[in-house]
């Protein structure tokens, strides 16, 4: 985490902290009308779920019908992606201007919550979980409070091609780390110059976080102690990135570089290149732009990541408001518009994700699609990143000592370990 980030953070905590101060002493909070008043005004919007010309398209269509319902109620979007969304949340609170909506991801709610900045929905997280998914209700709890809605999961987990695994005599995915390792082995195809021609197990296209994440949780580990600990270099951890350093070093499955050549655009297991890998559902997209044939020959095939337990990866994208909002009311009825089934419906659409709503799940765009099936079917063994109030301080910090253990730099053990004291130090400086 770098220092800019740092301070940035401890404005925005002194800030909301002031805030919250005000606000015991009797004082209003700035904006603080009452929630149950007009749903009128002019509100701000920070979304990284539609993006380009097309997104934005398909947002502004939503938009519209919401004037329609709300005609008093003024929304004024602001694009942006996922990269620059945590400097773009940071640097609006610590300006005392934040938006009045917020789109964030799984994990990102404590953090947001604990410093005081988003306000409480009053909504029932059992109620919630009738009418939602659980696992993406439970990523806008904290601390017992409903503070953010879903509108979409976004999961990773193992993906196949069933015709390389046919020609290789395989009938079925690997149902531990030594069979994926094997299968690997048995799937990679080399030129008789030793250039890798087809990955056998592709574990690098992925963002490598995500990927370790998905066999630390294969693996029987966490990301935390119950009480806020690290624990991600346990000897779960250390044995899930071995594997992965396994695959690159040892059984030579995969080259450093091969998957993530820009020059061969697009999804290398779709284009051949990979015979298996853990990958994001969405994928399945990809097929459908470029290669539709693989879905019509039902040549692509999916399967949980599992060794000491089957474990998928599971994010997503939810709505909060701000607790500084200035037009409480209209962000509130924004916020549930964004998660209702017709703004849904259209957001996941747009990007290949899973709907949170379990009512859509009866609809063309689930049922037509097998990735969004397979990942609905195994929701109970989806893991999610957070768990503590200062993930975000940390999540930035993985991609480093893992690669530097894929790269036979360090052992798996001196990579986590060194993880471990950084991630340590961030949240106790907090």
């Amino acid at each position: 985490m770098t220092v800019r980030h740092r301070s940035v953070l401890r404005v925005v905590a002194a800030a909301a902290a002031g805030l919250m101060a005000l606000a015991a002493c009797g004082g209003p909070a700035p904006g603080g009308s009452d929630t149950g008043g007009e749903v009128s005004g002019e509100i701000s919007l920070l979304t990284p779920i539609f993006e380009g010309v097309a997104g934005a398209a398909v947002l502004e269509e939503q938009l519209a019908a919401f004037r329609e319902r709300y005609p008093n109620v003024t929304v004024k979007p602001d694009y942006t992606s996922y990269s620059k969304l945590n400097e773009k949340l940071t640097t609006s609170i610590a300006s005392g201007q934040p938006y009045d909506v917020m789109l964030m991801g799984v994990g990102w709610v404590p953090p947001f919550a604990a410093k005081g900045v988003l306000a409480d929905l009053g909504k029932d997280p059992a109620e919630l979980a009738t009418r939602f998914y659980e696992p993406s209700v439970q990523a806008g709890v904290y601390d017992g409070k409903v503070y953010a809605l879903p509108i979409m999961l976004d999961t990773r987990f193992g993906i196949y091609r069933k015709d390389f695994f046919a020609e290789a005599g395989l009938t079925e995915p690997p149902k531990n780390f030594d069979e994926l390792r094997e299968y690997g082995r048995l799937l990679t195809q080399r030129n008789p110059d030793g250039t890798l021609q087809r990955a056998g197990m592709d574990v690098l296209s992925l963002d490598i976080r995500q990927t370790f994440e998905t066999m630390l949780w294969a693996n029987g580990g966490e990301l935390f102690t119950p009480d806020g600990q690290v624990a991600f270099n346990s000897p779960q951890g250390v044995e899930a990135l071995q594997t992965m350093v396994d695959i690159i070093q040892v059984d030579r499955s995969e080259d450093i570089g091969f998957t993530q050549n820009k020059a061969a655009t697009g999804v290398a297991l779709v284009q051949g290149r990979a015979a298996m890998m853990i990958g994001h559902h969405n994928y399945w997209t990809e097929m459908e732009l470029t290669a539709p044939e693989l879905i019509a020959q039902d040549k692509v095939g999916f399967f949980m990541i599992a060794n000491e337990r089957p474990a998928m990866f599971q994010g997503g994208t939810l709505a909060t408001v701000a607790a500084q909002s200035r037009q409480p009311a209209a962000a509130k009825t924004l916020a549930e518009f964004l998660a209702s089934e017709g703004p849904a419906l259209a957001a996941n659409e747009q990007r290949g994700n899973i709907p949170a709503l379990k009512s859509l799940e009866s609809s063309e765009f689930v049922q037509k699609n097998k990735a969004i099936q397979f990942a609905m079917q195994n929701l109970d063994d989806a893991h999610s990143e957070g768990g503590d109030p200062g993930w975000l301080d940390i999540r930035g910090l993985f991609k480093a000592p893992i690669e530097s253990a894929m790269l036979g730099e360090k052992t798996a053990q001196q990579a986590l370990d060194e993880l471990a004291a950084q991630a340590s130090a961030a949240l106790a400086e907090g």
